[in-house]
């Protein structure tokens, strides 16, 4: 029997916290190009899925789990509280139907790759469409939520290998758009005042004062309050076979009372945003760690075709929207970027088409994660049913 080399949870959170924080200082340290299209989050799923499959580290351990129970939560509400659902809807105007119409576009094109890729899959790959539907409505957290809704398992591995290799072609393509932006702006009769408008939205964008550790105290006994309050009643509400399980109520009333806390004075406690994201990249370690790439290698190449298309499906609908609602070629791009990359590759879209549209590409972003769990929970339902035939 091979014994592995670490074992103890302090061990195992060492590996996985020093894994995130090794690449954040590659790449401020070295700065490499690689970077600009390949972000430390690749790096820090595909590492411990390494680590854990050369047994360095185990697949399965009792640390992981307590992460999967605690650090998602907390994380989801963290995030959440930071979401001005008004101020983007009042700022982004129009913009938000066109990123409503790709989450649509996202949740209908995983139903058609699940439909396109059933007889190459097995039968839980809905689970990976949903968590990757997630994704692609909000951000890595909503995948990481939706798979646990499913208890995707390793399905995640799918969902992960998809989000991370077709950004890197779809980032590229939102970047190129820009060269027609006059012609498609000819193409929709985009109201040129309307970009003006949009422009203002860095006036209106409150600037986040540092926070201190009071800011961190309070953010995770209000994250922690909630999240227990959840696991109280989420046991209270019936089961419904093949819809809905206790998991599934628990990261549904996690959202909805992140959501609704985001419309109290608790958003303006500074610091949410970047809490969660160190729990967001925490968790993706462990996502890789628990990730057993055994079963999955002929399960691959199928997967991303039926990603593909959704992807491809997805940006129909955003062009479709922009063009109805004549709607500029930039916001339809950051509208996309804010759906399959969330907030950072957002911001490298606005800032490559118009820097005065990142905060309003922030904005927008930060709605899809407001959005992402429940797009994904739907589209997760319908891939099961698409599936099915």
């Amino acid at each position: 029997m091979q014994v592995l080399p670490i074992t103890s949870d302090a061990g195992i959170l060492a590996t996985l916290t020093g894994v995130c924080a090794l690449f954040f200082w590659l790449e401020k340290a070295t700065r490499w190009r690689l970077f600009n299209y390949v972000p430390p989050l690749v790096f820090i799923y595909l590492t411990p899925v390494i680590l854990s499959n050369s047994r360095v580290i185990p697949v399965q351990s009792p640390v992981y789990d307590k992460i999967s129970k605690l650090v998602l939560p907390v994380m989801l509400m963290l995030m959440l509280l930071n979401v001005d659902v008004l101020a983007a809807t009042r700022t982004l105007g129009r913009g938000v139907v066109v990123m409503v119409a790709g989450s649509a576009g996202v949740v209908l094109g995983a139903a058609a790759g699940a439909w396109l890729t059933a007889g190459w899959l097995g039968p839980s790959a809905w689970k990976a469409y949903g968590a990757l539907s997630g994704s692609w409505v909000g951000g890595t957290g909503n995948m990481l939520a939706v798979a646990e809704m499913f208890d995707a398992g390793d399905q995640r591995a799918l969902a992960v290998l998809a989000d991370t290799s077709l950004l890197l072609v779809w980032l590229p393509l939102l970047l190129t758009s820009k060269r027609f932006a006059e012609s498609f702006a000819r193409f929709a009769k985009a109201d040129p005042q309307r970009l003006a408008r949009l422009e203002a939205a860095h006036r209106q964008v409150e600037s986040e004062a540092a926070p201190s550790y009071r800011d961190y105290l309070y953010l995770l006994c209000v994250a922690l309050a909630a999240t227990a309050a959840c696991d109280a009643l989420a046991p209270m509400i019936p089961e419904i076979p093949n819809f809905a399980t206790a998991s599934t109520w628990r990261i549904l009333l996690i959202t909805t009372c992140g959501v609704v806390l985001s419309f109290t004075p608790l958003r303006r406690i500074p610091g949410s945003r970047q809490l969660g994201m160190a729990l967001i990249f925490l968790f993706m370690a462990q996502t890789g760690a628990t990730a057993d790439l055994s079963g999955l290698a002929d399960q691959a190449a199928p997967f991303l075709l039926g990603a593909a298309a959704c992807l491809a499906i997805h940006g129909a609908f955003c062009l479709a929207a922009a063009r109805l609602l004549h709607i500029d070629i930039h916001t339809a791009a950051i509208a996309s970027a804010a759906n399959v990359g969330g907030v950072a590759t957002a911001t490298v879209v606005a800032e490559h088409h118009r820097p005065s549209l990142t905060p309003a590409a922030i904005l927008m972003a930060l709605l899809g994660y407001a959005l992402g769990n429940y797009a994904g929970y739907f589209a997760g339902l319908l891939c099961r049913l698409a599936m099915s035939y």
